[in-house]
């Protein structure tokens, strides 16, 4: 009895065909973005001069925790200031790393291929995260780039910063051969623009732009600030146009400031009284991008709490929503926040109540969180736990962009299961589109007691996958199957279903 009772947790007992959308409707799009941040150290490595190996295994603890806390996308920081966390011809090795700007890990190793194997591994997005402009990062830090004779001209000081002139033609054509460089020989799944395009302004100090202005600008000092916006409208631009010819299924996206402009600004602004405007401050005419359809998601730094008096995260969260319809809309949240002396910070609803208030938007959207060492720490006022636990309980994947492509991959095949593991074959195809990239394994209840659990689903980048442990005083019965994920997120056929103990 005892060997028939194993027999039918193991084997085939029938085979059972299911519309795909009977299935594929309970699996969320829902983008559960991190910000790891490398300026500074401040989220990864620890501190410059780790060996490689405990960079590496710094970085596999931190996909293990985005697995674990329901995430599903990584925002790494590879340019931090005119450097590099990769291989780059371009651009000198990042000081963060060894802690000498041009020096390599050692042992060496390609930091941004390993994590975007670890990153896959775990069927985890990882999209590069570049800041355009920046050329040294750190008041008395000469920056590596003075050596490139061609852009040395044009970095200038500001407060105490150096920063490569947007608006100088060779800067612009520098920071393309670098974005391009990163398409070409990486298999990234994003391409990510900080809120740095021109810097936070110093008060009462003007950027020194001037040169570049009369060079390559009318001169006429009316129009400057419009041509500081042409100049990083070329940018995105450009780096959209290129995005398109090479590898099309790569998204581009921005995390602009979270105040477009006031309404006392621009009848088409927010209703706040926010200081900076990304728009008149930074130059960044993010809605023209989202019109032209040059980006395909825009992640606003929304980091104000909901009774913010001057940018209310819930006026600024319906004003985007409003604002951004043909592309995706993420918001960016302060985590760090939970740390100020501010009652409202303090209370552990506040930032699942966020969460929650995007989730109501009812359109393709989702949360990104700044940043990622803050999840390490113990008085995170319960975020963690009500990640895990219940607003990411199960899995999601990132939301599909039909613009861009919506054919599904093929389905998989040879689909077997034994003794708890699960594994599959997939099906060669010459269209990178339809690749499949990840797998949904999915458990549909079949009996009271198991419908009373409702379904499971698990996601990973391998074609392999061992259920987790579960006592055996819990285990119901469920149907198996196995669905393909492509690069967009677009959901392949449903395989043949086996019956299961789980």
């Amino acid at each position: 009895m005892m060997q028939i009772l194993f027999s039918l947790s193991i084997f085939i007992i029938t085979l059972v065909f299911v519309p795909k959308f009977l299935v594929a409707r309970q699996i969320p799009h829902e983008m559960r973005g991190v910000w790891v941040s490398t300026v500074f150290n401040i989220d990864w490595p620890s501190r410059a001069g780790l060996d490689s190996q405990a960079q590496q295994a710094e970085a596999i603890a931190i996909l293990d925790q985005a697995k674990q806390l329901g995430l599903n996308t990584i925002f790494l920081q590879v340019r931090p200031a005119g450097d590099a966390l990769y291989v780059s011809n371009l651009e000198p090795w990042s000081r963060f790393l060894s802690g000498r700007a041009g020096q390599p890990p050692y042992p060496f190793y390609d930091p941004l291929q390993f994590w975007i194997e670890q990153a896959h591994k775990r069927g985890l997005e990882l999209h590069a995260w570049i800041n355009p402009f920046r050329a040294s990062a750190g008041a008395n830090h000469q920056n590596s780039n003075h050596s490139n004779p061609g852009l040395q001209k044009w970095i200038l000081q500001y407060g105490n910063q150096n920063i490569f002139d947007p608006g100088s033609p060779e800067v612009r054509q520098h920071l393309l051969r670098v974005v391009a460089d990163l398409i070409t020989r990486y298999d990234i799944d994003g391409l990510h623009l900080d809120d740095y395009f021109y810097p936070y302004p110093v008060w009462g100090t003007e950027f020194p732009d001037t040169l570049s202005f009369r060079l390559f600008g009318t001169g006429n000092p009316a129009t400057r600030n419009d041509w500081r916006r042409q100049n990083i409208n070329m940018v995105i631009e450009s780096i959209h146009n290129f995005v398109q010819q090479h590898k099309p299924w790569i998204k581009f996206g921005v995390s602009p400031f979270g105040v477009w402009r006031n309404r006392s600004s621009d009848p088409r602004g927010s209703d706040t009284r926010g200081g900076i405007e990304s728009y008149d401050h930074l130059f960044a005419d993010v809605l023209l991008w989202e019109k032209m359809g040059w980006i395909d998601y825009v992640i606003p730094q929304l980091y104000w709490h909901r009774q913010d008096n001057r940018a209310n995260f819930n006026v600024l969260l319906e004003w985007w929503h409003r604002t951004i319809r043909n592309r995706h809309l993420y918001i960016g949240h302060a985590v760090y926040k939970i740390y100020e002396d501010d009652p409202v910070w303090k209370n552990p609803s506040e930032l699942p109540g966020q969460i929650r208030a995007v989730r109501n938007l009812n359109r393709p959207s989702g949360s990104v969180f700044f940043s990622q060492r803050h999840f390490n720490r113990n008085d995170l006022l319960g975020l963690a736990d009500t990640l895990r636990s219940n607003l990411y309980r199960l899995p999601a994947l990132t939301p599909n962009m039909p613009w861009v492509d919506s054919n599904p991959p093929q389905p998989v095949i040879n689909l077997t299961y034994g003794r708890g593991e699960v594994s599959w074959e997939t099906v060669q195809t010459e269209n990178p589109f339809n690749e499949a990239r990840r797998f949904i394994i999915h458990l549909e209840p079949v009996g009271r007691r198991a419908k009373a659990k409702g379904p499971v689903w698990f996601i990973t980048g391998e074609t392999r996958f061992r259920l987790p442990r579960r006592p055996l005083l819990s285990r119901s019965r469920y149907h198996l199957s196995v669905m393909p994920v492509d690069r967009l997120s677009n959901v392949g056929a449903v395989n043949t279903l086996y019956l299961i103990s789980y």
